[in-house]
């Protein structure tokens, strides 16, 4: 398997409100940066966005490192709790429902595909590759204001 990394970003201006996603994809020294956006979104809606369009972005199965802020993301997959979500039919331990089913369905589909690895960075922290795509997702929030 190919090896890739991916970096991931969300932003939004409101909760919710305006919103948008930056991602950047490294393999072999080459990268692709992509972002996308929604007038009317969340911020953790864009989080989980970013990641899944950057995994739909693979032409095959990968090995894949995500790096994210979101500790959104990076907790409910790295301790399990999206899983627990699902079969529970997308409901907590409290029984309330558990927020974007339809996202974290897309990114275990997607997570069934590829061999993935989540890390987790502090934002705003001077991560160049963050940092840059951050500057990716503040850019498609503002494209709906």
């Amino acid at each position: 398997m190919k090896k890739v990394e991916i970096f991931t970003d969300g932003a939004c201006s409101g909760n919710p409100g305006p919103g948008g996603w930056g991602a950047i994809l490294r393999y072999n020294g080459t990268e692709k940066e992509i972002s996308g956006g929604e007038k009317d979104t969340t911020n953790n809606r864009m989080e989980l966005t970013g990641v899944i369009e950057a995994l739909k972005a693979l032409k095959f199965p990968c090995d894949v490192t995500i790096t994210t802020d979101s500790k959104y993301v990076y907790d409910s997959i790295t301790k399990g709790w999206v899983y627990k979500w699902k079969e529970n039919g997308w409901r907590k331990p409290d029984k309330k429902p558990a927020l974007n089913p339809d996202l974290w369905g897309e990114l275990l589909s997607l997570l069934d595909t590829h061999n993935v690895t989540f890390n987790w960075v502090k934002g705003h922290n001077e991560h160049p590759e963050n940092e840059r795509c951050d500057k990716l997702a503040v850019a498609e929030c503002e494209k709906y204001k």
